[in-house]
């Protein structure tokens, strides 16, 4: 279920509280919650999730994202909490393409090659196309 997109980074669908005890197992310090609440009847609540995740010992951030589109406050934390972290780090969203894509746009923020960043998430499954020419933007602003 937990999609690799590099050696630190995962993305996932929407997680339950019995998967942040594989979250656990697999070292994941962090996991970010991409997904608004009240989204759909059949999301585990976010403060549920927190609660799973602090009771074991992995950090729990929300930066949620609607289907509006990512918000330049939603890439610096992002970009921020990726760069905070020193273990793995697990987002999820609705299908895990949101955390994705913001995760790619985040990276690209801090000077990472968007065609790395475009290989990577294919090779999880998921297509960075609707965000790469704002990657292309943010990775040429870092160099």
């Amino acid at each position: 279920m937990f999609r690799k997109l590099n050696d630190r980074i995962f993305a996932s669908p929407q997680i339950t509280l019995d998967e942040v005890a594989e979250a656990q197992r697999l070292g994941i310090g962090l996991i970010i919650n991409n997904r608004p609440e009240g989204e759909s009847d059949d999301q585990t609540p976010g403060d549920a999730i927190e609660a799973a995740a602090r009771a074991a010992g992995i950090a729990y951030l929300a930066i949620p994202v609607t289907h509006a589109g990512f918000s330049e406050a939603q890439v610096k934390a992002m970009a921020a909490a990726l760069a905070a972290s020193d273990t793995p780090v697990l987002a999820y969203c609705r299908s895990g393409t949101r955390s994705t894509l913001l995760w790619a746009l985040a990276e690209a923020s801090r000077g990472e090659s968007p065609d790395a960043l475009a290989a990577a998430a294919a090779g999880a499954g998921y297509d960075v196309t609707p965000v790469r020419a704002l990657m292309d933007m943010l990775a040429a602003r870092e160099s």
